[in-house]
């Protein structure tokens, strides 16, 4: 069963959702995706684990008071603290993709008490690399939002891909999922992603020696199938380099989690319970 509530945070209305039973496992998403994105994830998880997923604000039904905000990394991080502050006074394990990964890092720094474990899935995190580098992704980053205005959607798409590594065609991806339709909601949800949310990331910043020192275990991970050289896997292989953890390897790409859930879900176990 599925509980569906709102939680009023600061400037926004968030939608979240609770499944299964077990210790809770926050599931903080990658892009446009909302709290239904990883479905055929959660459907392998909820026997071992309540399961909480959510709209990011701006997303779906997480409506903000002034439609036209933009929007920062902090916030997002502060409607997770808030989320867990209303769920539960216990600490949680939390999976981060991409964006989600960024957010969950701020959550360790801010309120480690929250989050035990933080398997960091290829955060997109400019701040942990070196300057140069850093600077180059900001501005791929920025011209990405250009495409998209001037060119729309399915240029950006292309784009998207080439930057964080994603084969949309991927012949490894597991038969029976449940493709995500293309709905007008989800071309809103692409919309403040390319326009508020990488803003929100090429102007993030993050002390990243307060990361050596948090409590929360933090796990950096990434795709077997994403390239080494691209924005998000430097990400992770930065983190792991600053935390002294190994990468932990999982199933699929960028977006293993909704290509491979049955694979994906049965590493997550392996990693969260080593």
């Amino acid at each position: 069963m599925t509980t569906s509530k709102s939680l009023r945070v600061a400037g926004a209305d968030l939608h979240y959702q609770v499944r299964g039973t077990g210790p809770m496992l926050l599931i903080s998403q990658s892009g446009e995706g909302d709290a239904d994105r990883s479905v055929d994830l959660v459907d392998r998880l909820v026997e071992d684990y309540t399961v909480v997923t959510y709209d990011r604000r701006g997303l779906s039904r997480s409506t903000l008071d002034d439609a036209g905000a933009g929007v920062t990394i902090a916030e997002h991080a502060d409607d997770a603290h808030r989320l867990l502050a209303s769920l539960t006074d216990e600490p949680v394990a939390m999976l981060g993709c991409s964006l989600g990964a960024v957010i969950g890092l701020h959550l360790a720094v801010d309120h480690p008490e929250q989050i035990s474990t933080l398997i960091a899935h290829e955060p997109v995190a400019p701040w942990l690399l070196p300057e140069a580098e850093r600077t180059h992704h900001e501005r791929e980053l920025a011209e990405l939002q250009e495409v998209y205005r001037r060119e729309g959607l399915a240029a950006a798409f292309k784009l998207i891909a080439e930057v964080l590594g994603i084969d949309p065609s991927d012949p490894t991806a597991e038969p029976g999922r449940t493709p995500a339709p293309m709905t007008e909601t989800r071309k809103a949800n692409f919309d403040f992603f390319i326009e508020r949310d990488f803003t929100a990331v090429i102007r993030d910043t993050l002390d990243v020696t307060a990361l050596r020192g948090t409590t929360t275990r933090i796990v950096p991970a990434a795709g077997r199938n994403t390239p080494r050289t691209v924005f998000d896997h430097r990400c992770a292989q930065e983190l792991a380099t600053l935390t002294g953890v190994e990468i932990a390897d999982f199933p699929g790409g960028h977006n293993g989690n909704t290509s491979h859930p049955r694979a994906y879900a049965a590493r997550l176990r392996e990693v969260l319970e080593s």
